[in-house]
């Protein structure tokens, strides 16, 4: 039973820092239920999208542990599709327009129920089929064949969670500061995080 190499983890983690930063759509959502609601209530749509992500990742490792049972070859093919996608969200990132929260996006009636926070963040996360594609391309680029997969698969998991859970309440807390900015520039930055998808999917399939 071996974990994941140090260095490989750290590569992970940095890249998995770097996608919690992109605009999508649950990094959206807190955005503005951080406006209307504050923080602290943002906390129910947090936990719901967690609890979105990890089940699709569970999904994607299912499909991907499949695979690699199949034959040797499998993780090589699936880092150089997977790398090719990347790039292929990259260009459309950077095609993107600026961020634009309409009032509709952020509800004003701050006395919403915590389960209706949840179950909006749970929906977002899962209602959204390329997530699934983007985990299966995204997740193999990290994966040593030689170490074990469920206990690496684990890692990736709790690790993607996390991050994503703390930008998120982040983002939340300075809501009513980051979203103008993100309107009045968020084409500079969607073309800025373009770049960095597009650098991921070209150097990830190389690294060993």
């Amino acid at each position: 039973m071996h974990p994941m190499a140090l260095h490989t983890w750290t590569l992970y983690l940095l890249a998995v820092l770097g996608l919690s930063l992109t605009p999508g759509p649950n990094s959206l959502l807190v955005l503005a239920h951080g406006a209307s609601h504050g923080s602290r209530r943002t906390l129910w749509t947090i936990v719901g999208g967690a609890l979105g992500f990890m089940s699709l990742i569970g999904l994607s490792m299912l499909g991907i542990g499949a695979l690699l049972q199949t034959t040797a070859s499998a993780l090589l093919v699936l880092k150089i599709a997977g790398g090719a996608y990347l790039i292929w969200l990259g260009i459309q990132l950077w095609r993107s327009p600026a961020i634009q929260l309409r009032p509709a996006q952020a509800d004003a009636d701050t006395h919403v129920r915590g389960r209706v926070l949840f179950r909006q963040g749970l929906f977002s996360a899962v209602s959204n089929p390329k997530v699934l594609l983007f985990y299966g391309a995204f997740l193999p680029q990290f994966i040593d064949p030689q170490r074990d997969l469920w206990i690496q698969f684990a890692q990736l998991a709790v690790t993607f969670v996390l991050i994503e859970a703390l930008v998120e309440f982040v983002i939340a807390s300075l809501a009513h500061r980051v979203r103008p900015w993100l309107e009045r520039s968020g084409r500079g930055f969607n073309r800025v995080c373009g770049v960095l998808f597009g650098a991921m999917g070209a150097a990830l399939p190389l690294t060993r």
